[in-house]
This record gives C-alpha cells, structure tokens and sequence, in this order.
C-alpha cells in the first residue's frame, strides 16, 4: 500500500519512533511514505537518524524524509500525526511555576487547570494553522491524529475551526484497562470494559469477565492491592465515593478536580512519590526535563543500541497505527477514541470532546450511542468542559475575559484562588508566555501594565507540597539504564 504518513513535531524523543514502529509493523505498510517535520533542527536530525537506522535495519522499504517546511511535509498526506508541545519546557516550566506563587500545586499540568489552559492557549493558534496547511496541500478528506495536549481542547478546536477531521488519541483507557485486570487476578484480555467520559476523566462504565459485571468488587481489589492502595489513592477515593474507576493517574486526575490538591499540608495525604505520575508537584516536568537533558547528552550512545524490532509481538497498544490500519486493510479495531459528542454521551454536551469506544475497519470510524453517565461521573464531566469551552473560544478568539473566567471556574484553580488572585495570575501567565500568545497583544500589553503599577496581591516563594530536584546528566548517569527508559518515555512533552 502506498501512502503518506507525516508528523508535526517528529522530534519528540520517544514518542515518534515508537509510532513509527507500530505503523511500520504493519506487513501492508511496508512501502508507505513518512514525512517529519520539526521547528528544532537538531532535535528532526537526531530521531530521524535513529528511525532511519530502524526503518534499514529490519528490512523495510518505507521512504523517510525530514524537514523544517510543515507545508512540505504535509503535501499529498493522507493521515497527519500532531505531538508537538508548544513552547517546549520553557513555557511548560512557566506553566508549573507561576501558579504556584498563588498555591495551585500541580503534577503535570497539561490537560486542565492553570497549566492545562495556558498550554491550549499556545497549542491551538497554532494547530489551527496546521489545519490550513493540511487543508491547503495534503491529501482530500486527511485524516488528523492528535496526540498532543490538551488533548480535548485541541480536538475541540480543530473539529469546530480547523476544517480537518480530527480524532484525539490516549493511552489512558489501556493502562486503567490492565490495572483493573491485574487487581481482579485476571488478564487483560479476559477483561471486557467499556469506558466513556472526557480524556483523562473517563469512566470504566462496565467491567465484565466471562459476562459477570465486576464493577461492584473493584473497590475493595484496590484497596487490598499492595501497590495500587499506596499510589492510586486518589482514584480509590473517587471510586469509594462515586462508584466508577478512573482512567487517568492518581497525579493527573488529583488536578480536575477541587478535593485533593487544595490545602498544602494534605497532598501528601494523597499522593506518592515512589513515581512522579502518582502526584509529585511538577513531576511532569522534571522526567521532561532530565529526558530532553539526558537524549541531547547520551544520543552517540543511542545510535549503539539494537534498532527497534518491527513486528506484532513489540507494537505498543497506542491507537493511531491500528486506525491507519483498519482504514487501510479493513481488519476491525476496537478502541477509545476523542470525538465529538454528537449526543454519544445523552447527559454531556453535545459540542464537547468525549472519550468512548469506537470501531474502525473500511468503513471508517464508527463510534456506538453510550446514553447517559452515572450522574457523579457526568458532573465531574461537566465541570471540566464548561472550562474547555471556555479556554478554547478564548484561545480562537484571543478573549483574555473569557480565559479569566475559564481560570475561575477550573475545580482546582477556584478551590486555591479568590477572583483577584486568579486575575492577576492570568496577566502574570499572559505576559511571561506573550511569545506564543499572538492573539492576546493588546491584552497583554494591557497586563504589563497593571503589573508594573505596583499594587498587586502578594504571592508565595512556593515550591509545591511534594516537589522532587532535577537530577543532573552526572546524577542520571548512574544507572543509564533507567535514564534512557525515561527520556524515551518522555515523548511529546519535548517539544
């Protein structure tokens, strides 16, 4: 089968070549077209040499280019990857450490709270711009993969501006999906779910082994796991109080919601730091900054390891090859994909961006009627995509009130923050990230000067409740092993 594949921000570290693995295990794919594209030179040329490398070594016939021209790599592109970050680990440091002067204490900050809706301010001008290249010069009817976050702003913004079709991609389903399974003593495979509600927040509605609904003896599973007990105690505690196991971590589900994250001397009540995802203020950002630290300096070393193998029995269970796939080959694939609602999901929002099960084969993307949530799970729906309407129209639109007011009505933010606080917060964000900010100038210039008048709220010289040192390239060096299992995790957040 010949056709073009491309990647917009392919210089993630990680996150690229492993998709490009997964696509390329394909038997049919073998001879299609891969285009990547970058803003950072250095970081195209470094995984382009080591996918390269992949693509010789196991045989394949797949073409490769690199390239800094987006409308070059897009041309004639039939399926587009998106995982960039936008305003790399600067912004996203920005994003940790200034709400953190006002107590908003958060773990990765990049689907919702204050980092979460200062990161889609930056990402969607700026996909809404690969939209009009994808519009422009690929292929008719491109489809649009995104994996960059926030994902549901994002998607959102490209479904109702962007003129693409666009699904949103995570893993969050998969990883709860074994979770449940291994604290029930079963396998994956012998365990059915259906999950759906918003991404990162999405609900396993049904759980069934062997056709008997399991979802009653979860909770006391959990809280009998010896690990699990210990670093998810943020999600037992919504599924003893609300009845439903959550997909995402006990770090970033700790931050949509007001509960867990407000009062400094109780986070680490509810949070563990024998890993940064199970709560570690900042924890996000610091893996990202040791792995682009630890790739840039290790990379000589990466280029003497084995190449990635491409076959079945190593593909990863990210989604975007098995839709390549089953658009391509025909043969169904079932997973759980970012859509519009459309009236999917009967008690959310029919314009929001819902996380349910889907099936794809050749005839497309077929994504099945769920009918209403459980009611607390739709109100922790709710919450957060009244604030991802907001963020998105404020981004579009370049409306600073609107972004104040999606600020406010964030659980954690308005939990933390009075109204004056969260003001101010805002022109410090809008003004320290003004680069990538092009639609807010006039608002911007009109916070530096209300920063500048000197009559401002005090803040904090806070660290965060749970917040671990960046380790050195000397100190990661130690144990390369573990260093490298990081930096290729690190994936999109490099960028």
């Amino acid at each position: 089968m010949a056709f073009k594949v491309a990647f917009i921000g392919a210089g993630s570290i990680g996150f690229t070549r492993g998709l490009l693995r997964d696509l390329l295990s394909v038997p049919e794919f073998n001879d299609v077209q891969i285009a990547f594209t970058d803003i950072n030179q250095r970081n195209l040329d470094m995984v382009t040499q080591l996918c390269r490398r992949d693509i010789i070594e196991n045989g394949c016939k797949a073409t490769l280019t690199a390239t800094l021209d987006r409308r070059e790599a897009l041309k004639d592109a039939k399926y587009v990857f998106n995982v960039v970050r936008i305003g790399g680990l600067e912004a996203f440091q920005m994003d940790i450490d200034i709400p953190l002067k006002y107590g908003i204490d958060q773990c990765v900050g990049d689907t919702l709270c204050a980092g979460g809706i200062m990161y889609g301010q930056r990402g969607i001008p700026a996909v809404l711009d690969f939209c009009k290249d994808i519009r422009d010069v690929s292929a008719p009817d491109c489809l649009l993969l995104n994996y960059a976050n926030p994902n549901a702003m994002i998607t959102w913004a490209c479904n109702k501006y962007g003129g693409v079709k666009t699904i949103g991609l995570c893993h969050g389903v998969q990883g709860g999906h074994q979770q449940i399974a291994e604290v029930l003593g079963l396998k994956p495979e012998e365990v059915d779910i259906i999950c759906a509600g918003i991404n990162h927040m999405t609900w396993y509605i049904q759980v069934k082994h062997r056709g008997e609904d399991m979802t009653g003896k979860l909770l006391e599973a959990f809280e009998k796991h010896p690990v699990y007990s210990k670093t998810e105690k943020v999600r037992i505690d919504i599924l003893r109080r609300f009845g439903y196991y959550s997909t995402e971590s006990n770090g970033h589900l700790s931050e949509y919601v007001p509960w867990y994250r407000k009062r400094p001397d109780e986070i680490k009540d509810w949070i563990d730091l024998s890993s940064w995802i199970n709560g570690e203020t900042g924890g996000y950002l610091r893996v990202c900054t040791e792995g682009r630290n630890w790739f840039e300096t290790d990379f000589p070393n990466w280029l003497k390891e084995p190449p990635l193998v491409y076959d079945q029995s190593h593909r990863s269970k990210e989604h975007g090859s098995y839709i390549i796939e089953g658009l391509e080959t025909g043969r169904t694939y079932r997973g759980h994909f970012n859509v519009v609602n459309h009236n999917t999901i009967t008690n959310l929002p029919t314009d929001a961006i819902v996380e349910v099960p889907g099936y794809v084969d050749y005839n497309g993307i077929n994504i099945p009627r769920i009918g209403d949530l459980p009611l607390g799970c739709a109100a922790m729906c709710n919450s957060n995509i009244s604030v991802q309407r907001m963020a998105v129209e404020a981004a579009v639109h370049g409306d600073d009130m609107l972004l104040r007011q999606a600020m406010l009505m964030d659980p954690l933010v308005g939990a933390v923050c009075n109204p004056p606080e969260v003001w101010q917060l805002v022109d410090e964000m809008l003004v320290a990230e003004a680069q990538w900010l092009p639609q807010y100038k006039e608002a911007i210039d009109k916070a530096k000067q209300r920063l500048s008048s000197g009559n401002l709220i005090k803040t904090k010289d806070y660290r965060g409740a749970a917040r671990l040192k960046v380790k050195t390239v000397e100190e990661m060096a130690q144990d390369r092993k573990a260093a490298t299992k990081n930096a290729a995790a690190a994936d999109k957040a490099a960028k």
